[in-house]
């Protein structure tokens, strides 16, 4: 215990509280002995960083929960499925800097319900790189991220359903293995008709603002 503070730069009394409120979990034991590893001292060296960064101890405490029962990298990623999509591998404290305090427990269990977030030992996994990228810079143009993660299970069911669709169309017309070949198709056919409908929707924004006038 002595050597583990020293390394994470705290005092034993610290490294002791920090065990009586679960923020480590507990040491592997032999004996009498205690052995703590590297995954306490990145966890420690984690819990310090997002004290610097403002975050409460009871605000740690329920990110570590919730980090500890994520879903597992494997079952995020369905290894050996097929992806056009880059994982990113982020520490906690990178992950709270990405969202500039909008990293909540209560947000952390929406990603990982909604299955953006996964994890692997003490790293954070995160699905898609666009996601991920995407997420961010609606949160930095002020949109609060739970709003942001309930507008994503919304477009996961509307994409889903795109995916149904696309899906029965080439295996009704072609073989089975043309649907991966023919993929980018489908992305093309979304982006393409997500843009029209944007236009749709501004122009009425903008029709609607003629008709109302000056205030």
């Amino acid at each position: 215990m002595e050597e583990l503070a020293r390394l994470a730069g705290i005092t034993v009394r610290t490294l002791r509280f920090y065990r009586e409120r679960k923020l480590i979990p507990p040491p592997r034991r032999e004996g009498r002995i205690a052995w703590y590893d590297d995954h306490h001292l990145a966890r420690l060296r984690t819990i310090s960083a997002l004290l610097e960064r403002g975050h409460t101890l009871n605000g740690i405490a329920d990110l570590a929960d919730a980090f500890d029962h994520g879903r597992d990298v494997g079952d995020l990623l369905g290894f050996g499925e097929p992806t056009e999509e880059t994982p990113v591998r982020l520490t906690p404290e990178e992950l709270a800097d990405h969202f500039a305090g909008e990293a909540t427990p209560e947000n952390l269990a929406a990603a990982l319900e909604l299955g953006y977030l996964g994890t692997d030992g003490e790293e954070i996994v995160h699905i898609s790189r666009r996601l991920l990228d995407v997420s961010a810079a609606l949160v930095r143009e002020g949109i609060p991220l739970s709003a942001v993660l309930q507008a994503g299970a919304r477009v996961r069911q509307h994409a889903d359903a795109l995916a149904e669709l696309f899906a029965d169309l080439v295996l009704t017309h072609a073989p089975e293995e043309d649907l991966q070949r023919l993929r980018p198709l489908a992305r093309s056919v979304v982006e393409a008709e997500l843009s029209l409908a944007l236009d749709r929707r501004l122009r009425k924004a903008s029709e609607a603002g003629r008709d109302r006038g000056p205030s």
